[in-house]
């Protein structure tokens, strides 16, 4: 090993080109003692893992030195009355934030004892939005009527290049001489970002022929990906979905330890007039809490958290409690490709019973979106009745206390 940890310090041996030259293993393990080296750290902690690595360092990660271990929890079990998730379900949780599991697993509770939350997918379509430079604002024109008025001929061109995907929509945006073709697509079970990628690039190709404009890159920033933007909030991207619940006075006042109105008057506060006047795009508790939680447990993209950020939720006062839903625009799942195929994450989108292709090309993604849709809900009921009894404060010194230990040491 020290031989060729200094033809690496000599430049002879890059340290991405390490698996080429020697087992997998070995190039991870003389990778991580370089930089021990060059950091004076002790990297042992991360250099223990189970997940086999072959697959993983070459779809997933490069120049891998080992992994970071999040301790996963598990909450519910939540009952969820939707068109593709039917029944109960363990959520799987990974997180380092003391109480957001307990605090969704109450949730949970008050979903499972009111009969189930009900959810729908309303849309579902991963975008991707090439830019083009015309010569002209008359050109720019051209060339937005010409892509509105070929969809089949574009569709034809783009979904030679997938086996699952299908484009089913578009919509031109001109700026001056910047044309903008936000293509929308049905990418089945996968979160379908390089599906969308490729076949956008491909259907991009022959405006380019029968147009004459110029792409100048494959994503021209309307489609919108991991951003904050208006334009995924409106119009959705990915799996556009909504959840609720009925909650009985007594089932909020023994569960939460509050009553309809408390919870109303939070909401409408809190993440309404309050989201309102900070001008965010979420108008919401702490969605991204669930989000991410179960994002990093089942091997999703957690820079879509972003996206999912974009909810709403509302609580509305209805004879002998209130109905709380939650409305997600922006939802980017998948149940294929990306980091679903790692061992541990895969284990967990088991749990759910949601792992790899479903029978129907796409009823495991739908499913699954509607399974972290519920997490949200869980999640925004428990932390509206914190709220309302003013409990959060409680909550975090009782279960995230261990800043207050270190602290002292």
């Amino acid at each position: 090993m020290d031989e060729q940890l200094a033809k690496i310090r000599s430049g002879e041996l890059k340290l991405y080109a390490l698996e080429k030259l020697m087992p997998t293993d070995e190039a991870i393990t003389l990778r991580r003692k370089y930089i021990e080296e060059e950091t004076s750290s002790d990297l042992t902690p991360v250099g223990e893992y189970t997940i086999p690595i072959d697959r993983v360092v070459t779809r997933n990660i490069e120049n891998m030195i080992g992994c970071v271990q999040i301790p996963i929890g598990i909450a519910g079990p939540a009952t969820i009355n939707g068109e593709y998730a039917k029944g109960e379900f363990w959520l799987p949780l990974a997180t380092t934030e003391g109480a957001l599991i307990a605090s969704i697993n109450r949730g949970c509770g008050a979903i499972r004892k009111a009969g189930g939350a009900e959810v729908r997918i309303l849309r579902d379509g991963m975008t991707r939005a090439p830019v083009f430079a015309a010569t002209s604002v008359a050109h720019a024109t051209e060339v937005a009527r010409w892509t509105e008025n070929n969809l089949l001929l574009l569709k034809i061109a783009a979904e030679k290049t997938t086996h699952y995907g299908e484009l089913i929509g578009l919509t031109t945006y001109v700026v001056g001489t910047s044309v903008f073709v936000r293509f929308e697509f049905d990418t089945k079970d996968a979160m379908g970002m390089n599906m969308a990628t490729i076949a956008s690039e491909a259907a991009a190709k022959l405006i380019e022929t029968e147009t004459g404009a110029r792409m100048v890159s494959t994503s021209g920033n309307m489609c919108c990906d991991k951003k904050p933007s208006a334009i995924n909030v409106i119009e959705g991207r990915g799996k556009s979905i909504v959840a609720g619940v009925f909650l009985s006075d007594e089932l909020i006042a023994a569960q939460f330890k509050t009553d309809a109105q408390t919870l109303l008057e939070v909401n409408t506060r809190k993440n309404l007039v309050g989201s309102a006047r900070a001008v965010s795009f979420g108008f919401n508790a702490h969605a991204a809490n669930a989000i991410a939680a179960i994002f990093l447990a089942c091997g999703q993209d957690p820079a879509h958290v972003v996206e999912g950020s974009n909810a709403i939720t509302t609580v509305d006062m209805v004879p002998g409690g209130v109905y709380v839903s939650v409305s997600l625009p922006s939802l980017q799942v998948g149940t294929i490709g990306g980091g679903t195929g790692i061992a541990t994450q895969q284990a967990c989108l088991s749990i759910l019973g949601v792992a790899n292709g479903g029978e129907n090309p796409g009823d495991h993604a739908k499913a699954f979106g509607e399974i972290v849709a519920t997490a949200v809900l869980a999640g925004e009921l428990s932390l509206l009745g914190a709220l309302g009894t003013q409990h959060l404060a409680k909550a975090h010194r009782e279960l995230g206390r261990g800043w207050t230990a270190d602290l002292r040491q």
